[in-house]
């Protein structure tokens, strides 16, 4: 599964960083910053979902 953000989207509510931290960080203005560029490792897809469903904004993308 891979992973992406569209910044743009991104208001800094900063749930995907609360529910996903080895995956997302966040910068200095509290917008997400993306660990994984691309491939998501198998043990933290439930993680990238979850990170992806609580996003506000639809920010986040989950793809196969």
């Amino acid at each position: 599964m891979k992973i992406s953000y569209d910044r743009s989207a991104c208001q800094g509510h900063n749930r995907c960083y609360m529910l996903a931290p080895e995956l997302v960080d966040s910068d200095d203005e509290g917008y997400a910053i993306l660990l994984v560029d691309g491939e998501v490792p198998a043990e933290l897809e439930e993680m990238e979902r979850l990170a992806a469903d609580n996003c506000p904004e639809f920010a986040i993308e989950v793809t196969d």
